[in-house]
């Protein structure tokens, strides 16, 4: 959608939630009050919700699709097939009505459709009233019970969840273990759980005296009577909620300056496999350490991408792996120091990308995914680098890999249609990266810098698409940008250019350029003289209607005629001898995905070398 098409209007949800959990039988009943406003111009007939833990039988489409891609994702594979009926998870509902009436419904595995007592028309707002019941999976995928780490609980997608809908309609997609999409709104959120449990959750907690939690000295705390304590929940402006829970964790915090609280939810009896006790001791100390890292991690996206926009940040022992949440984060902890910080972090630069901005990630997952890993590259490379090379690299190798395999798809494909996960990983994460790396390439770091302050600014809470970034990359650089966008993320068409000839022209030097590759370019192309100096000739498109700012003003950048994007080849004219020229390379920063990188330099022969690119 357009940018006037995704800011005109989107759906809004308050939803109040209370859970009282069986921790013995791992399941739970539920009471959800859900009130839908329709700000859309259309009367819905219909509404539908995903029921995510119907995903964890034998034979759902989940399972269905671990079983049958070529490269299944090992932490499913074929468990949930064997799953018996303790360890299968499900959603029932018992009851739901409208404005207090009773409706139908239809359930079709992760989906149930409503059929509406009346239609919802154009800014009017309604209340669902649900009554369910559900069971925990045994952990597989993002949420469940009894993790290889000995978490308890890791409660993702663990709610009857209305789907989203936009310009486009509904998104009943079934949950087969990709992405997510949903409204913004309100969580009110109860749970009633066993006392000896200590529950952490993207939210905050209303109240902490009553649980006990958070105080230096828990002994003064009166706490209710009972088997169960009352854990009670609030957050606002968010898409989703998720908690988890578990008797061994301990809680540790720590601010960022003009920032958010953070907290620190993690086992003080790591699980680790055949680790010793001298490996348990490590294991405890590197989550010590996280905060300290976590705090720098954070006042560097805040300084270069946008202010984080909530009061509390939460990282939560948990999960199979790490998964963002819009506050918080379920990752594994026995980790070294490098990982457990690098899992960190990723995950929460997720909360500027798929927390606050909140795209479309069905079909712009590689916003996402490929601007958080843009950012944790840096940030990690700052972090234990000092923020020498080029972090980006390793992306780009994978990239020319599964082009060279010929596994490439698009960008732009739903995210759960790829035909392998490898395909899907180099798309949303490999290329999305990429995208922003070699955006920085055409119109400069600096419009790139300004560009993603602006987008997050402009576009927090609002789901934002990729034309309203690139719109926003227009306006900052000066430049045509839309053959960008449709080349890299609507093709998979290739870079390839090569310096083809370099021939003497009386006392000047004829250079010639060819496009091998389907894909357009602006080039940087360095010329170096034997007395050590360097001049760069730049060479805008003719579609771009503009000119990137000089990145290296320590240099001369002579601008050279547009080059139309029809014409395979190119020539221009160095003003001095071919016999004073000891390098032509076209850009010699690495930042286009040029799949081969050999071609790009020229040498005289007397100085070729075959080691002028290093791979991994």
């Amino acid at each position: 959608m357009s940018a006037a098409q995704s800011s005109d209007w989107q759906q809004k949800v308050e939803y109040e939630m209370e859970i009282d959990v069986d921790a013995a039988a791992n399941q739970f009943s539920g009471y959800q009050k859900l009130t839908y406003h329709n700000n859309s111009p259309d009367t819905l007939d219909r509404v539908f919700y995903h029921l995510f833990f119907n995903a964890f039988q034998p034979n759902s489409m989940m399972d269905k699709r671990s079983r049958t891609i070529a490269d299944p994702d090992r932490r499913v594979r074929d468990r949930i097939y064997h799953y018996d009926e303790t360890e299968i998870g499900y959603q029932k509902v018992n009851s739901l009505r409208q404005d207090g009436h009773d409706v139908e419904y239809t359930i079709k595995g992760t989906i149930m459709e409503v059929h509406l007592h009346e239609p919802i028309a154009p800014g009017k707002s309604v209340v669902f009233e649900m009554d369910f019941d559900a069971q925990v999976p045994l952990q597989t995928r993002r949420s469940g019970r009894d993790n290889a780490e000995g978490v308890r609980f890791s409660m993702a997608q663990w709610y009857p969840k209305i789907a989203a809908y936009d310009r486009k309609g509904w998104y009943p997609e079934p949950y087969i273990g990709r992405e997510f999409y949903a409204p913004f709104g309100t969580f009110d959120v109860t749970i009633h759980i066993d006392r000896n449990y200590v529950v952490a959750a993207g939210s905050i907690l209303q109240n902490p005296e009553e649980v006990g939690f958070g105080y230096a000295d828990e002994a003064d705390v009166t706490k209710p009577d009972g088997d169960k304590l009352t854990w009670h929940f609030r957050s606002e402006n968010v898409h989703d909620f998720m908690w988890a829970a578990d008797p061994d964790y301990t809680h540790t915090t720590a601010q960022v300056p003009d920032g958010p609280l953070l907290r620190f939810f993690y086992q003080t009896d790591p699980v680790a496999e055949n680790a010793t006790e001298v490996e348990q001791e490590q294991l405890l100390a590197n989550w010590k350490e996280l905060p300290e890292y976590t705090v720098k991690a954070f006042e560097y996206m805040n300084e270069r991408y946008g202010v984080y926009p909530y009061d509390e940040y939460i990282v939560i022992q948990g999960g199979d792996g790490g998964m963002e949440y819009t506050m918080g984060t379920l990752i594994t902890g026995n980790r070294t120091l490098q990982s457990l910080v690098g899992v960190t972090v990723h995950e929460l630069v997720h909360a500027w990308y798929e927390g606050a901005i909140a795209n479309n990630e069905i079909y712009d997952q590689w916003i996402d995914e490929g601007f958080t890993v843009y950012a944790t590259a840096f940030i990690m490379n700052e972090l234990f680098n000092n923020g020498e090379g080029d972090p980006m690299q390793s992306r780009y190798n994978g990239y020319f890999r599964v082009v060279e395999a010929g596994l490439e798809e698009p960008m732009h494909l739903h995210a759960d249609h790829y035909v392998t996960n490898t395909a899907y990983g180099v798309a949303s994460y490999g290329k999305g990266a990429i995208f922003l790396h070699q955006l920085g390439y055409v119109i400069g770091e600096d419009a790139l810098q300004r560009t993603l302050n602006r987008f997050f600014d402009e576009w927090k809470f609002r789901h934002p698409d990729g034309y309203d970034f690139i719109r926003i990359a227009e306006r900052e650089s000066g430049i045509k940008l839309r053959w960008y966008y449709d080349y890299w993320i609507t093709t998979t068409k290739t870079i390839d250019y090569a310096v083809s000839d370099v021939s003497a022209a009386g006392e000047s030097t004829l250079v010639t350029l060819n496009r091998i590759g389907l894909m357009p370019m602006p080039l940087d192309v360095e010329v170096e003289l034997a007395d050590g100096s360097i001049v760069q000739h730049y060479i805008p498109m003719r579609i771009m209607w503009g000119e990137k700012e000089n990145e290296r003003p320590d240099i001369t950048r002579n601008t050279e005629e547009d080059w139309p994007w029809v014409f395979p080849e190119y020539e221009f004219l160095i003003p001095v001898s071919k016999d004073e020229i000891v390098r032509i390379e076209i850009d010699p920063s690495l930042r286009m995905a040029d799949v081969d990188r050999s071609n790009n330099i020229w040498r005289p022969e007397a100085l070729e070398t075959d080691s002028d690119y290093e791979t991994e």
